[in-house]
């Protein structure tokens, strides 16, 4: 169902202020990055999935603060984005690096219908759908060499979901806020029960980003977590 909202015609670019970064993350994709903050404030605010005040802080919030994550995967990776949404990190990742190969994990039908309609307008043809509880895609996906989530919820509870869908020596990028430390701190046996390393705090985007982002790294150990398939590939990724 969708709102019955009216939305603004939005400037497909990025302020003065932000096209610097924009354009050192997009590079000669900027144009195809301001197609997909077209949809989002349009389709995206009309299906429910971004909120009309969002739309003017589009590529300060959420486009640039997923973009930043390329910088922590290495090349030709594959990524599983868990609670995929409307596409962040995921579309953002996929426009910044067309090298990643990309699964977007999300089990609402809503979201999965806007996703399913944005991946082919854009052209991204190493993006795939996957509709699904990560537990799902556990026992569907091949593993990746990269998990990626953004605010879809405690660390504890992200690491028995993410963890299994990684290769040994994976890493899960989970983007936090300002709670990243006191989560680490209060989920850190927990996320070493899942099959996780030591939960690593970074930033990414400094220079580019006012504030840059916060990321909890964790590294899945050999001897983990299992149940996915196997992608037949043990590439370490090189964060870090």
């Amino acid at each position: 169902m969708t709102r019955n909202v009216t939305t603004t015609p939005l400037n497909p670019y990025p302020t003065a202020e932000s096209l610097p970064a924009a354009r050192a993350l997009f590079g000669t994709r900027l144009g195809l990055a301001g197609r997909y903050a077209q949809l989002l404030a349009t389709d995206g605010v009309v299906r429910g999935l971004i909120g009309p005040r969002e739309t003017t802080r589009l590529w300060d919030r959420h486009l640039l603060n997923c973009a930043v994550l390329a910088d922590f995967i290495p090349d030709g990776a594959s990524v599983i984005d868990v609670g995929s949404g409307a596409g962040l990190p995921g579309i953002a990742l996929a426009i910044a690096r067309p090298d990643l190969r990309i699964v977007l994990v999300e089990p609402l039908a809503r979201r999965t219908a806007f996703l399913t309609d944005v991946v082919p307008r854009l052209g991204l043809d190493d993006v795939t759908i996957f509709r699904g509880r990560a537990g799902e895609a556990v026992r569907a996906l091949a593993r990746a060499d990269v998990v990626t989530a953004r605010a879809v919820a405690p660390l504890d509870r992200l690491a028995d979901w993410c963890l299994p869908l990684l290769v040994p020596g994976g890493r899960l990028l989970a983007l936090k806020g300002a709670t990243a430390a006191a989560e680490v701190d209060a989920h850190r046996d927990a996320v070493r029960r899942a099959g996780g390393g030591d939960p690593i705090i970074r930033t990414c985007g400094a220079g580019l980003l006012v504030p840059p982002a916060t990321v909890v790294e964790i590294t899945r150990r050999d001897g983990g977590p299992s149940g996915g398939r196997d992608s037949g590939r043990s590439r370490r990724s090189r964060i870090g």
